[in-house]
């Protein structure tokens, strides 16, 4: 959901700012992927670091790795006994993404091969701080429920895309329906305390309750 380009800026400029990695994986990313907009950025990725840093977080979920940006984002802000356990489907992605990281300081990043689902079910229960979830939307729910599964009570799940460039207001194609069933699944679940924000394309928080 786009916000006025000043705002933006304004925003971007009194915000901590990505290290010289980040920005080069960044304009990478831009320069050579289809849909560079998929990459969380900056402002997404700040808050992402804040929301896993203040609660502690050690062992973290990154649903749909793209090209990385999340996924060291998230592993900076985790301790270095920690793990950071992420998931993309295509080839492509995954070896942009293991440039990347063999290129920082952190040999804590998990990469799982193929449908995130199933790789998903393989982990044990109750073992996981936080988790990002920004794949593909037709599965958010899906996602939602075994991420509620593997976090433990006080964890954090947040959900990119919740906004849909303001689709969801008037849901008519089969993303923006499912992202509109996510929120009301979330709203009306009873398990968390939950509070979508207007960052970006929207995120929806949610806090395990204990």
């Amino acid at each position: 959901m786009k916000i006025d380009k000043n705002i933006y800026d304004y925003c971007a400029n009194y915000s901590a700012k990505d290290d010289p990695l980040l920005n080069e994986l960044i304009e990478y990313t831009f320069s050579n992927k289809e849909a560079p907009q998929m990459i969380s950025g900056n402002m997404v990725g700040n808050f992402l670091y804040i929301l896993s840093k203040s609660i502690g977080a050690k062992m973290v979920l990154d649903v749909g790795m793209f090209t990385g940006y999340s996924a060291l984002k998230l592993a900076s802000s985790i301790p270095s006994d920690g793990e950071v356990h992420t998931f993309e489907l295509a080839d492509n992605h995954i070896n942009s993404a293991k440039k990347f990281f063999s290129k920082s300081e952190y040999n804590n990043i998990i990469i799982h091969r193929g449908e995130a689902l199933k790789n998903l079910e393989k982990l044990q229960s109750n073992t996981f701080d936080f988790a990002f979830i920004d794949a593909d939307k037709m599965n958010y729910i899906e996602y939602y429920k075994r991420c509620m599964m593997l976090i433990k009570n006080g964890g954090i799940i947040v959900l990119d895309n919740m906004l849909w460039s303001g689709k969801v207001l008037n849901p008519d194609d089969d993303d923006s329906l499912a992202l509109h069933s996510a929120a009301k699944y979330i709203n009306d679940d009873k398990r968390v305390f939950n509070h979508m924000v207007p960052i970006r394309d929207g995120l929806m928080v949610c806090m395990k309750n204990e």
